[in-house]
C-alpha cells in the first residue's frame, strides 16, 4: 500500500468498484462524465462504485476499458486479462523500423542532404499515398525511415537560419506523419516523443502551419490520454497563434484553425458540454465555407464534407444516439476522397447506429468502413469495441455476422 494510505489495485484484493473508483479519479473523471462515456448515469457509476451493483458484464467492461484508456482488463477485474491489443489495435509488422528512425541521431556522415524541396516533395508524395491506399500504414511506414533520415540530415547540414527554419519545417510535418502511423498502437511513449518533437521543430522554423498542424496532433495526445485541460490549452494557444495569420490568406493555415476550433468542440464534446461543443464546430463550419468546395487539406483533412464528419462525432460524444443518425444521413461517406478519412467516418457512423440501439446497422457500416480502409478499423478501438460486444450477441445470425468481420480485423487471429 503506498505511503498516502490508498489501496494499491495490483497487489491487494480490491473489489471491482474499488478498482473503477481508483481507475475513474486517476483519469480526472466525474462519475457523470465517465457515466455519458459508456452510456450509463453517475448513479449508476456510484453504484458500481458502492458495491450495490456488481462487476459489468463484458460489453460495459469493454466500454469501461475504452473509457479509461486502462492498458488490460486485469486493471479492473483483477482477473481476466486483456492485453491492449484489444482495444488498440496491434503493433504493426514496420512498426519496430519507424522506432528504429524516430529513435536514431542524425546521420553524421559525409552525404548531402537532400534539398528541402525535394523532401516537401516526398513528403506530398507520402500523404497522397497515404489517402489512397487501403493499407495505409504498410504505405506510410514504408516511406517514414527515410524521411526521417533525411529531414535531421537537412537540419544538421542546413548552412544559415533561413535553410534551416525550412528543414525544421519539414521535419515537423514528417513527425506528424509519423504520428498518423504510431496512432492506435501500442507505442504511447513513442508517440508522445513524436508529438513533442514535432512542436519543437515547428516553434524553431516559426512555421505557422507546421505549428499548427503539430498543435492539432498534440491537443489530440492530450485529449486521448484524459488530460482535457491541457488539450484545451493547447487548442486556445494554437488557435490565438493562428488568427494573426488569417488575414495573410492562406488556405492551409485557415483549414488549420477550422481544425483546431474543432478539436476544442470535440473535447468539449467529450466533457458533456452541449452548447459550447457545437459552437466550436459552427465556428469549424464558417471557416470551411471560407475554403473552395473542392478544398481538402492533406493532413486535418479539413474540407466541407468532413466537417459534416465532424458533426456525427460530436453528436456521438454528447451520447445523443439519433441525433447523430441524423447527422450520419446528412454526412455521405463518398464525398470524402480519403480512403482513411472516409473508413473513419464510416466507424463514426457505426457508433451512431450502436448508440441509438441498431446494432445491425452499425456493423453494416462497420463492415463498409473495412472495405474502404481495413488498416483503419483494424487499429481503431471504438469499432474493435463494438465487434466484441456483437460477438457476444443472444442471437446467432448477429455473432455469425461479427465473428466474420472479427475474423478480417485480426480480433480472432
Amino acid at each position: 500500500m503506498p505511503v498516502d494510505g490508498t489501496p494499491d489495485p495490483h497487489e491487494v484484493e480490491v473489489s471491482f468498484g474499488t478498482r473503477l473508483r481508483l481507475n475513474r479519479t486517476r483519469r480526472g473523471l466525474t462519475r457523470e462524465v465517465l457515466g455519458g462515456l459508456v452510456g450509463r448515469s453517475a448513479s449508476w457509476v456510484k453504484a458500481v462504485e458502492t458495491g450495490r451493483l456488481g462487476t459489468p458484464k463484458l460489453p460495459i467492461l469493454l466500454r469501461l476499458v475504452e473509457a479509461l484508456r486502462i492498458r488490460d482488463l486485469a486493471e479492473l477485474t483483477g482477473e481476466q486479462s486483456v492485453p491492449v491489443e484489444l482495444f488498440t489495435g496491434p503493433g504493426h509488422t514496420l512498426l519496430p523500423r519507424v522506432r528504429a528512425a524516430v529513435n536514431a541521431l542524425p546521420g553524421w556522415d559525409d552525404r548531402p542532404s537532400p534539398p528541402t524541396e525535394e523532401l516537401r516533395a516526398r513528403l506530398a508524395g507520402a500523404w497522397r499515398a497515404r489517402h489512397s491506399a487501403p493499407n495505409h500504414r504498410e504505405v506510410v511506414g514504408r516511406l517514414l525511415p527515410g524521411l526521417f533520415e533525411d529531414a535531421q540530415r537537412a537540419v544538421r547540414q542546413a548552412e544559415d537560419g533561413a535553410a534551416r527554419a525550412s528543414a525544421q519545417s519539414v521535419l515537423s510535418e514528417v513527425c506528424s506523419l509519423a504520428q498518423f502511423f504510431i496512432a492506435y498502437q501500442p507505442a504511447q511513449s513513442l508517440l508522445w516523443r513524436v508529438a513533442e518533437r514535432g512542436m519543437v521543430a515547428a516553434q524553431e522554423a516559426e512555421d505557422p502551419h507546421a505549428l499548427g498542424v503539430a498543435a492539432w496532433l498534440l491537443a489530440q495526445a492530450h485529449r486521448d490520454a484524459g488530460d482535457w485541460e491541457a488539450a484545451d490549452a493547447v487548442t486556445e494557444d494554437a488557435s490565438r497563434h493562428l488568427v494573426r495569420h488569417l488575414p495573410d490568406g492562406n488556405r492551409d493555415v485557415l483549414a488549420v484553425w477550422g481544425s483546431l476550433r474543432f478539436e476544442a468542440g470535440y473535447t468539449a464534446a467529450r466533457r458533456g458540454e452541449a452548447g459550447t461543443a457545437w459552437r466550436h464546430w459552427d465556428s469549424a463550419r464558417r471557416a470551411a465555407e471560407r475554403l473552395p468546395a473542392s478544398y481538402y487539406h492533406p493532413v486535418t483533412s479539413f474540407s466541407r464534407p468532413v466537417l459534416g464528419a465532424h458533426a456525427v462525432t460530436v453528436a456521438v460524444e454528447l451520447r445523443g444516439g439519433h441525433e447523430a443518425v441524423r447527422q450520419a444521413e446528412r454526412a455521405p461517406a463518398e464525398a470524402i476522397p480519403s480512403r482513411p478519412r472516409r473508413a473513419r467516418h464510416r466507424i463514426e457512423q457505426a457508433r451512431a447506429h450502436h448508440l441509438a440501439g441498431q446494432p445491425g446497422e452499425a456493423m453494416r457500416v462497420l463492415e463498409a468502413a473495412h472495405e474502404a480502409a481495413p488498416e483503419t478499423i483494424r487499429y481503431n478501438g471504438f469499432a474493435r469495441r463494438m465487434v466484441l460486444e456483437e460477438l457476444e450477441s443472444r442471437q446467432a445470425r448477429r455473432r455469425d455476422r461479427a465473428g466474420g468481420l472479427a475474423l478480417r480485423i485480426g480480433l480472432l487471429s
